[in-house]
C-alpha cells in the first residue's frame, strides 16, 4: 500500500495572521521514504558508521555560521541575502550558482559576483508576511497562481512584495491523468471523480481546463473533485488513483512521474507539455528591500547569479542533481529510493528560465505578457473558488505584482537573449498538424462568434469575442495544434450549413493569422454544419437548457487542442 505523506510542493496550511490570512503549502515528500508518517529526520550517520554499514556518508552542506551582523552591508558574508525555498528541482540552478550549497561558497557564481546568498529551506511554507516580518528571508519562491492568491493577503497585513524573475516554467510536470483508457479528453471527465489538492496549481489547472471545455454546465458540475487531505499531499493523490478510489488525478512531479510509471493504464489526458504558458514559478522579494538602492543592487546580483546558474545547470545536469542531493534531505532520499537518473529525468518536464525565457514570458521582446495574463486568470479562478482568506481583498493589477527592472537590465546587456526571445517559441508544420489532428482532441472550447444570417464576415463584435475568449486559450497552449470548426444547429438544410460553417471557421482562422500573427500551420479548418452537436436539441431539457439555448450552444466556433500529452 502506498505511503501517505506531506508533499514536496503543494501541501496547504491555512494560517491566520491577525486580519489577514494566507494559504501555505508544505513541500516535503521525505516522509514517504521514511515509514509513511511524518517524522523528524534521523541524525545522519558519521563517516565511520556509514563505512561500517557499507554505505557512503550523506552529503551535507557546509556549516556556515548563522551569527549575523544586521549592520554589515547587505549581501556580505555577515549579512547575506536570505532566500526562502522548498525542496523542488526547479530551483537547482540557484543551488548550483551557490557552489552546490545553501551558503555562497568561494569560487561559486554568486561568490564571483560579490554577493552572499543564504538559501533557507522552509518546507513548512510560512506565509510571506511571516517570512518578511520575522526576517527569516527577504525573498521567497511562489508559483504564479499561489502568488495571485497571497499578494492580496500580504497587502492586508500592511506589507507587499513583487516578483523579480521567473525561475521555471513547467512543461509536462503538471498533468491530469486517468487510468481508464476511455478517458481521452477533458470532456470525458464528466461523471468521473478526480483526486487533487485544493487551491494548488493542480486545482487551478483543472478549473481552467473544465471552464474551457465543451461540457455543458450540468456536465461540468458532474465532475467530482475529491480534495485529498493536505497532510497526505500528492502522495495521497497518487494513492487514491493507485487504489482505484478515483477515476483520475491531477499531479505534478515527482508523483506524476511515479504514477505514470506505476499505475496500470495511467495516461496523460491534458498537461503543461501542451499548456506551456500556464504555470510558472517566480521569486518574490519584500517591497521594502526593493525600495532601497542597496537592496536593488543586491537583488540585481541575485537575479544575475540565478540566470548564470541556469546556464551552468543546463550544461551539467548531473551536477544539478548533485546540488539537490547535497543540500536537501528530500532529494537525497528520493535519489536513494529511485536513483539519480530518476531525479535527472524530472528536469525534462520543466524549463529553467534564463534571460531569454524571462523576456519571452514577460513580453519584453514583443508579444503577450504571459505572466500577467496567468496572474489575472488565477486571481479570477481562486476568488471564485473561495481561496482567498479575505474575499474582500483588493484586486491587484498584474503589472503591480512584478518588478521588471532586474530582467530588463539583464536583457539590455544581452542582445543575443533579446533576439532569441523575439523568435517564435516553436516551429509548426503542415505535416505535424496533419499527424496531431489524427489523434483525440485533449479539450475543445466552444466560442460563440456571432455572424449575420447567411454571412461568414467577422463583425467588430465577433472579432472582440475572438480576442477575449479564443486568443488567451490558444496562448495558454503554446505548443498545441488546433482544429477550428464552424458548427450550426439543425435548422436549415445540411448542405448549406456545411458550406457556411466552413467559411465561418476560415474567417476566424484568417483573423487569428493576420491580426494575432499565429502561424497558419497551427490550424485545421473544418465545417461540421449540424453534424457535431454539443447539445441534443430534442433533449435540451436534459441538459437544463431551453431549446433556443441548446441550439445556440450548437451554433459555435470550436477550438480543439491537439499536441503532446
Amino acid at each position: 500500500m502506498a505511503q501517505l505523506t506531506p508533499l514536496a510542493k503543494g501541501l496547504i496550511t491555512v494560517i491566520v495572521l491577525g486580519v489577514a490570512g494566507s494559504l501555505a503549502w508544505n513541500f516535503g515528500l521525505k516522509e514517504r521514504f521514511g515509514g509513511g508518517q511524518p517524522s523528524l529526520p534521523k541524525p545522519a550517520a558519521s563517516a565511520p558508521e556509514a563505512a561500517a554499514k557499507g554505505k557512503s556518508p550523506p552529503a551535507t552542506p557546509s556549516k556556515t555560521s548563522t551569527v549575523e551582523d544586521k549592520n554589515a552591508p547587505l549581501g556580505s558574508a555577515a549579512n547575506p541575502l536570505k532566500v526562502s525555498l522548498v525542496s523542488f528541482h526547479g530551483y537547482a540552478p540557484a543551488l548550483v550558482a551557490n557552489g552546490n550549497d545553501l551558503n555562497t561558497q568561494p569560487g561559486s557564481i554568486y561568490g564571483s559576483k560579490g554577493v552572499n546568498v543564504r538559501f533557507v529551506i522552509q518546507d513548512d511554507i510560512p506565509t510571506l508576511a511571516t517570512v518578511f516580518e520575522s526576517g527569516a528571508a527577504q525573498c521567497a519562491w511562489r508559483t504564479s497562481d499561489f502568488w495571485a492568491q497571497e499578494q492580496p493577503n500580504l497587502r492586508n497585513a500592511g506589507l507587499d512584495g513583487k516578483a523579480v524573475m521567473i525561475v521555471d516554467n513547467t512543461q509536462g510536470g503538471d498533468a491530469v491523468i486517468a487510468r481508464d483508457a476511455s478517458v481521452k479528453a477533458v470532456e470525458d471527465l464528466a461523471g468521473r471523480s478526480v483526486a487533487l489538492l485544493q487551491f494548488t496549481p493542480s486545482h487551478g489547472m483543472l478549473i481552467d481546463a473544465l471552464d474551457n471545455s465543451s461540457l455543458t454546465a450540468r456536465k461540468k458540475d458532474s465532475v467530482k473533485m475529491v480534495f485529498i487531505n493536505a497532510e497526505e499531499g500528492t502522495a495521497g493523490v497518487r494513492a487514491a488513483l493507485e487504489s482505484g478510489a478515483v477515476d483520475a488525478a491531477v499531479l505534478w512531479d515527482p508523483d506524476l512521474a511515479l504514477a505514470l510509471r506505476n499505475v496500470k493504464g495511467a495516461h496523460v489526458v491534458y498537461s503543461t507539455k501542451t499548456a506551456t504558458n500556464l504555470i510558472f514559478d517566480v521569486m518574490v522579494c519584500d517591497s521594502r528591500l526593493l525600495a532601497k538602492p542597496e537592496g536593488q543592487a543586491v537583488v540585481q546580483k541575485f537575479v544575475a547569479g540565478w540566470m548564470d546558474g541556469v546556464q551552468a545547470a543546463r550544461s551539467n545536469p548531473d551536477n544539478a542533481v548533485e546540488a539537490l542531493v547535497r543540500t536537501q534531505e528530500f532529494f537525497k532520499l528520493l535519489a536513494d529510493k529511485e536513483g539519480r537518473p530518476f531525479v535527472k529525468s524530472l528536469f525534462a518536464n520543466l524549463v529553467w528560465t534564463g534571460v531569454e525565457e524571462n523576456a519571452r514570458i514577460l513580453g519584453l521582446a514583443g508579444g503577450t505578457n504571459h505572466y500577467e495574463r496567468v496572474y489575472k486568470r488565477f486571481d479570477e479562478i481562486y476568488r471564485k473558488a473561495g481561496a482567498l482568506a479575505n474575499p474582500k481583498s483588493p484586486v491587484i493589477a498584474p503589472q503591480d505584482s512584478f518588478d521588471y527592472r532586474f530582467i530588463k537590465s539583464m536583457l539590455g546587456e544581452n542582445k543575443a537573449a533579446a533576439d532569441a526571445a523575439a523568435k517564435p517559441q516553436s516551429t509548426f508544420t503542415q505535416s505535424a498538424l496533419k499527424e496531431a489532428t489524427q489523434q483525440e482532441a485533449m479539450v475543445t472550447k466552444p466560442v460563440t462568434v456571432g455572424f449575420a444570417s447567411g454571412s461568414a464576415e467577422l463583425t467588430k463584435r465577433a472579432q472582440k469575442t475572438v480576442d477575449t475568449e479564443m486568443v488567451p486559450f490558444i496562448e495558454n497552449n503554446g505548443k498545441a495544434y488546433f482544429e477550428v470548426s464552424g458548427n450550426s444547429d439543425s435548422t436549415g438544410t445540411r448542405e448549406v450549413n456545411l458550406r457556411l460553417s466552413a467559411a465561418r471557421a476560415r474567417a476566424v482562422v484568417d483573423y487569428l493569422v493576420t491580426q494575432w500573427e499565429f502561424p497558419r500551420e497551427r490550424f485545421k479548418i473544418v465545417g461540421n454544419g449540424p453534424d457535431r452537436p454539443l447539445c441534443v436539441e430534442t433533449n435540451a431539457a436534459g441538459e437544463g437548457l431551453s431549446a433556443e439555448d441548446c441550439r445556440a450552444m450548437n451554433r459555435t466556433t470550436r477550438v480543439a487542442v491537439f499536441g503532446g500529452r
